[in-house]
C-alpha cells in the first residue's frame, strides 16, 4: 500500500498533472490544459486530503475522469470507484486507469467487481448440462461453447465470452444469484470466479464496480463489500445523477412470479437429480408453479408493462378477496415445501439453499399482506410473462446520511456527473441523495456551443399527445436525414413512440440506401457498433431510440451530426413513485411541477442533447419536436438549463444548417 501524502504536496502534484507540458499530455494524445479540469482536479484532491463530501457537475468536455482520477491515484489512498454502467466501469479498468499507473509509474494494484450475474457460475453450468429442460437447441449449443471457454478463462467474467447475448435465455442457467448461490458449502467453491474476484477486490488499491452493486451490498450484504468499504478511504460515484434512483431499486423489497418460477425450476432439478424418490418434487414445484400463474391472473392481460397503484390493501382494480387468497396459496405452496426439504437438508447444500429460499418467500408474502409503511411506496409491475410486487423509499437520503455519512472512519465522497440539476445548489441531486452539506461545484462546459451547435424548435409542430404527433416527428426526421445522409440519432421518450416513428422512417426512406435502425433489433452494443461503422458510401444510417440510449451513447465525429427529440422528457405522472413523490412535496407547501418534474426533464434533455458533441471539433443540429420549449414559462427555463447552441427560428434556417454540415 502507498503511503498518503500531505495536502500540499498532493495539489502540488495534481496542478503539475494538468499543466500543458505535464504527465498526461505525455498519457494520451487528445489532452489540452482546461482551467475547469484543473480546478476540479484540485477541489477533489482538497477533499481527499480533509475527508467530507464533494459534488461535482461537470459539463461534457471537461475531461472529469481524469480530473478524479489523478487525485485518487496520487493520493496513495484504497480507492473505491463506482460507475452507473458497465461501460465505463470496463472503459475505466481496461484503458483510463491502466493508462495513468503507466503515466504516473504507481505500484497500484486494480481490480474490476461485477455483480454475480457477469460471472460463470461452474456448478450450476454443470447442473445445466444433466437438466433436460433446456428450452431450445440453440441453447444447448451455446451451452457447449460456454464448456469450451470455461476450460481457458481466468476471470470467468461473461463480456469476454464471443457470441453471448446480454439478453440470452442461457445466462439465468450459468450464473448464480444471491438466492442459489450454495457459498462454501458449493462443490465448485474452490475455483469460484466471484470469489475470485471478490478476493481480488480485498487486495487491491482501487477497486472499479458500479451503482447496482454498491446499493445491492448495502441492502443485503452480499457482494463482499461489508468487508471491502472499511477498509476504502476515498469512493468516487461516477454517472452520479443515477444513484437514487438506483438505490431506490435495491432498498426496497420485491417478489416476482418468475423468482417463484425459478424456484420450481431449481427445486426439479435439484430434487429429481440429487433426491429422486425422497418427496413428491413433481406435486409440489407444480403447487408453487400453479400459484404463481394464478397471481400473475389477477394483474391481468398485459402487452407492455404496466405499474398498478397500491394505496389501499389491496392494488387497484383486483378484488380484496381473490388478491388475499391468492397470497395464501403462494404461501402455503412455499411452506410445503420448506417442510419436505427439511427431511434432505443433510443430503447436499443445494437443498439447504433452497429451503432458505422457500422461508425468505414466505416473509416476503407476509410482508405484502400487511400494510404499506408511511415512507414507503408500494406498486405492481405487471408484464405480459410475469408480475413484480414492489416497495420501496421515495428516495435513499436516510440511508446515506446515516450508513455512509455517519460512518466511524473519516471517508472522502466524491459524486460526479455531466448533469446534476439546474441551480446552483443542485438542489435535485443532493436533496434525495441526503448530500444538503456536501461542498458542491459546478464546471461549464469548454465546448464553444454557439459555433459548435444550433437546436431548431419546430413552432407548427401539433402538441406531443395529439395523434398525428409521431407521424409529424417521422417526417421532419426522414427529411432531414435525407439532407445529412443519415447520422442521426431519434431518441423518444416511450416504446410506443420508438415502434411509430420508426416504422414510419422506414417506409419513407425505403429505397434511399439510408439504413434505419431500431432499438430492441439488436443487442445496444451491436446497434452503436453498426452505426458508428455506417459510411455515407453505403447509404448512410439512422437509429431509432429510447430509454438507455438517452445516455452512454457516445459517437463523436462525424457519424453524429443530428440528434431529434420527441418530445420533453417529463416523467410518467401516474407512475406510482412520481405520485408519493408530488403528494410528499405538496404536503411540504411545494410545487410538484416546479419542484419535481420540471428538474427530470432537465436532466433527461440534458443527457439526451448530450449525445451531440462530444469533443471541440464537432459539429451538429439538436431537434426537440416539442413547442412547449419555446411557448412556455417553464420551456424557457429548460432550455436555459441546456447548452448555449444558436438557435434555428424556420425550417429553411434548419435545412441550410444540415446542408453546411
Amino acid at each position: 500500500m502507498i503511503h498518503t501524502i500531505n495536502p500540499q504536496l498532493l495539489r502540488n502534484r495534481v496542478q503539475e498533472a494538468f499543466l500543458e507540458d505535464g504527465i498526461l499530455s505525455q498519457a494520451t494524445q487528445q489532452f489540452q490544459p482546461r482551467t475547469g479540469q484543473t480546478d476540479m482536479a484540485l477541489a477533489v484532491a482538497d477533499v481527499i486530503s480533509k475527508g467530507g463530501s464533494l459534488v461535482v457537475e461537470a459539463g461534457t468536455g471537461v475531461g472529469k475522469t481524469f480530473a478524479y482520477l489523478v487525485p485518487a491515484l496520487l493520493s496513495g489512498e484504497r480507492v473505491l470507484l463506482s460507475t452507473a454502467t458497465k461501460a465505463l466501469q470496463d472503459q475505466l479498468f481496461a484503458r483510463d486507469i491502466p493508462r495513468l499507473i503507466a503515466a504516473f509509474h504507481l505500484p497500484i494494484r486494480l481490480a474490476l467487481l461485477k455483480g454475480r450475474s457477469n460471472y460463470l457460475c461452474t456448478h450450476r453450468m454443470q447442473m445445466a448440462r444433466q437438466d433436460a429442460t433446456l428450452p431450445d437447441r440453440h441453447l444447448v449449443r451455446m451451452l457447449a461453447k460456454v464448456e469450451t471457454w470455461a476450460l481457458t478463462t481466468q476471470t470467468g467474467d461473461l463480456a469476454e465470452l464471443p457470441g453471448l447475448d446480454e439478453r440470452s435465455a442461457l445466462i439465468p442457467w450459468i450464473t448464480s444469484n444471491r438466492e442459489n448461490c450454495l457459498g462454501s458449502q458449493c462443490p465448485a467453491f474452490k475455483n469460484c470466479h466471484v470469489n475470485n474476484a471478490r478476493r481480488d477486490a480485498l487486495a487491491a488499491d482501487i477497486v472499479v464496480i458500479n451503482h447496482h452493486l454498491f446499493f445491492a451490498d448495502l441492502a443485503v450484504r452480499e457482494s463482499g463489500m461489508a468487508e471491502l468499504l472499511p477498509s476504502v478511504r476515498v469512493v468516487v460515484f461516477d454517472e452520479a445523477h443515477q444513484l437514487n434512483e438506483t438505490g431506490v431499486n435495491f432498498l426496497g423489497q420485491q417478489l416476482s412470479t418468475s423468482q417463484l418460477l425459478d424456484l420450481t425450476r431449481d427445486l426439479l432439478a435439484t430434487g429429481l437429480q440429487l433426491a429422486r424418490g425422497f418427496a413428491d418434487w413433481q406435486g409440489l414445484a407444480s403447487a408453487l408453479e400453479l400459484s404463481a400463474r394464478d397471481l400473475r391472473l389477477l394483474g391481468g392481460q398485459r402487452n407492455a408493462s404496466t405499474k398498478i397503484k397500491w394505496t389501499e390493501p389491496t392494488p387497484e382494480g383486483i378484488a380484496t378477496n381473490a388478491w388475499q387468497h391468492a397470497l395464501e396459496v403462494v404461501y402455503q405452496a412455499a411452506d410445503n415445501i420448506a417442510q419436505s426439504l427439511e427431511t434432505v437438508v443433510e443430503v447436499a447444500p443445494d437443498f439447504l439453499r433452497l429451503q432458505e429460499r422457500m422461508v425468505d418467500v414466505m416473509q416476503r408474502v407476509s410482508l405484502f399482506a400487511e400494510a404499506c409503511d408511511s415512507q414507503t411506496v408500494r406498486w405492481l409491475d405487471v408484464s405480459a410473462s410475469q408480475m413484480r410486487l414492489m416497495q420501496a423509499p421515495l428516495d435513499i437520503a436516510d440511508t446515506v446520511r446515516e450508513r455512509l455519512l455517519k460512518q466511524s472512519a473519516p471517508k472522502s465522497w466524491i459524486f460526479t456527473s455531466a448533469t446534476l440539476g439546474d441551480e446552483p445548489t443542485l438542489r435535485w441531486f443532493t436533496e434525495p441523495c441526503g448530500l444538503e452539506s456536501a461542498q458542491v461545484l459546478r464546471v461549464e462546459s469548454p465546448f464553444d456551443y454557439p459555433s459548435q451547435a444550433a437546436v431548431y424548435v419546430p413552432r407548427d409542430i401539433v402538441r406531443p399527445n395529439d395523434p398525428a404527433h409521431s407521424a409529424q416527428v417521422a417526417r421532419l426526421a426522414s427529411g432531414a436525414v435525407r439532407v445529412l445522409g443519415g447520422k442521426t440519432l431519434v431518441l423518444t421518450t416511450t416504446l410506443r413512440a420508438l415502434r411509430a416513428i420508426g416504422d414510419a422512417m422506414k417506409q419513407q426512406l425505403d429505397g434511399s440506401g439510408i439504413e434505419v435502425l431500431m432499438q430492441g433489433e439488436w443487442p445496444k452494443r451491436e446497434l452503436m457498433a453498426r452505426f458508428q461503422d455506417a459510411t455515407p458510401e453505403q447509404g448512410g444510417c439512422v437509429l431509432v431510440a429510447s430509454a438507455t440510449f438517452w445516455e452512454g451513447f457516445d459517437v463523436p465525429g462525424d457519424a453524429l451530426q443530428l440528434v431529434i427529440i420527441d418530445k420533453l422528457p417529463f416523467p410518467p405522472p401516474n407512475d406510482p413513485i412520481v405520485e408519493a413523490r408530488g403528494k410528499r412535496l405538496e404536503a411540504q407547501g411545494r410545487s410538484p411541477f416546479n419542484d419535481f418534474f420540471v428538474p427530470e426533464a432537465v436532466i433527461a434533455l440534458k443527457q439526451g442533447a448530450g449525445r451531440l458533441i462530444r469533443r471541440e471539433t464537432d459539429r451538429g443540429v439538436l431537434v426537440v419536436c416539442d413547442n412547449r420549449l419555446a411557448t412556455t414559462g417553464y420551456g424557457k427555463r429548460l432550455l436555459a438549463a441546456m447548452p448555449n447552441m444558436r438557435q434555428l427560428d424556420s425550417q429553411e434556417e434548419l435545412h441550410e444548417a444540415l446542408q453546411a454540415l
